[in-house]
């Protein structure tokens, strides 16, 4: 179980990271999202992967680690899943409004083409 946990959470950091390094936004945004994921894998796995053990305490159960999971990695995770979601939904409206201002979705500072036609400053208004 470990062994696919962590392999899980190295293939998506790689691939966020990969994607990350592309030059275009929805690349990153993805890219993004995948390192997000693989960073909620990590908190959760931090605590401890226990199947079928509560997380609250239970009358007739000892106190003490091996009868129960920790409940803090997940409070975390749950956080961290509200707080990625709000994340990439900001992403893709400054997206969205970039691509729109510059006609282009490249997320570096490039020069514009020559070949293309000169803008107006009316488009912008």
């Amino acid at each position: 179980m470990e062994l696919a946990i962590a392999s899980a959470i190295g293939v998506l950091t790689m691939l966020g990271v990969y994607l990350l390094l592309r030059a275009r936004s929805f690349d990153v945004i993805l890219g993004m999202t995948f390192l997000s994921y693989a960073t909620n894998l990590l908190i959760f796995a931090g605590g401890r992967l226990v199947a079928g053990r509560p997380p609250v305490l239970k009358e007739g159960l000892d106190a003490n680690l091996g009868n129960y999971t920790d409940p803090l990695p997940q409070a975390l995770v749950l956080t961290a899943i509200v707080i990625a979601f709000a994340m990439t939904a900001v992403t893709i409206v400054l997206a969205i409004r970039s691509r729109s201002d510059n006609h282009s979705d490249h997320v570096d500072a490039h020069e514009p083409d020559e070949d293309a036609p000169p803008r107006r400053d009316e488009d912008h208004a």
